[in-house]
């Protein structure tokens, strides 16, 4: 897959919007329901995550090469600018992978979507305190009425006898420093992926073995149906798809539309988790959810108020280069 020329990307948008629908389609619904189908076998997050990453790795090496840019994953490998970052990133990126995987298996996805969509104002709240950005006043409002969703969804969580929902809060977290170290990081998405499973091979096989050893693990198992067996040989793809879908929308959209479209991945969660899962949604819960759509429309609008702001800017100067 090669890069998209500047004419490309302005002239093959639909292209982009299908690449971005199965990305996010892809994360909203078969994703989960992977992992559900799994879980509802038997299947330990600890041995879903090692299979995720077995069946991955070689799908991804492969692409590398049919590229020629297995020297990338090299060069990234050998380099200590570069490992001070993908070393902590594995392990963000383990926790984020773990803990959805866990929240699906214990009927709490309703839990990771309120996450995902307060990811991106996650993101916003890091790139204020580590990198020094400035939020627009539009997006401070929109961080305030999200933290007021997480408060609203832990009073229904804790009213209905269960637990803070903590995963709500630990998906974005993790994924959000992930981003953050990412962004200071000059490494392709794919190299990048490809060295952090590389990384968490070993720590897979070790874990692999020891769920053998201590009857844990379905994987082949006698009592265990062949299309399982099967089913868990697909966790590479169920991985990788959705990352090359979501790469090449990037290529093709401006970032600004990607961002925005990102939020229909936890909506397909949320929906998942309510009609197909059974999960329970109290009037509370959709309480919460509510505030988190008006802090995603106070998120969009100040995102749409800043970029015809800085085109109209672009204008004057351009007409004063002009004059």
């Amino acid at each position: 897959m090669t890069e998209a020329s500047p004419a490309e990307s302005s002239n093959d948008p639909r292209r982009g919007y299908l690449f971005a629908a199965g990305a996010f389609g892809w994360w909203a619904f078969i994703v989960p329901s992977y992992f559900k189908l799994l879980s509802a076998h038997g299947a330990s997050p600890y041995e879903i995550l090692a299979q995720r990453v077995l069946f991955g790795i070689p799908i991804l090496l492969a692409l590398l090469g049919m590229r020629k840019r297995l020297g990338e994953l090299w060069d990234a490998a050998r380099r200590w600018k570069t490992l001070r970052i993908l070393v902590p990133s594995t392990m963000l990126i383990a926790i984020n992978w773990f803990f959805f995987i866990y929240a699906v298996g214990t009927d709490r996805l309703n839990h990771a979507s309120l996450g995902y969509y307060i990811n991106p104002l996650v993101s916003i709240l890091l790139g204020v305190v580590f990198l020094g950005e400035r939020a627009s006043t539009g997006q401070k409002i929109a961080i305030g009425i999200a933290g007021c969703a997480v408060v609203l969804m832990t009073i229904a969580e804790l009213s209905a006898g269960g637990g803070w929902p903590w995963i709500s809060v630990l998906l974005p977290a993790s994924f959000g420093l992930y981003g953050l170290l990412r962004k200071q990081v000059d490494v392709g998405p794919v190299v990048g992926l490809t060295f952090e499973m590389g990384a968490l091979l070993p720590v897979c096989i070790g874990l692999t073995i020891w769920l053998g050893m201590a009857d844990q693990g379905i994987f082949l198992e006698s009592e265990t149906p062949w299309w399982i067996s099967g089913a868990m040989v697909l966790g590479g793809v169920v991985t990788v798809v959705p990352l090359l879908c979501f790469t090449s929308a990037v290529r093709l959209l401006p970032l600004g539309t990607v961002g925005l479209l990102q939020f229909t991945a936890p909506t397909g969660q949320l929906l998942l988790s309510a009609i197909f899962f059974g999960e329970r949604f109290t009037l509370l819960k959709g309480c919460a959810f509510a505030l988190i759509w008006i802090a995603i429309a106070v998120f969009v609008r100040d995102l749409f108020a800043t970029r015809t702001r800085q085109r109209a800017e672009r204008a004057c100067v351009d007409t004063e280069m002009l004059e």
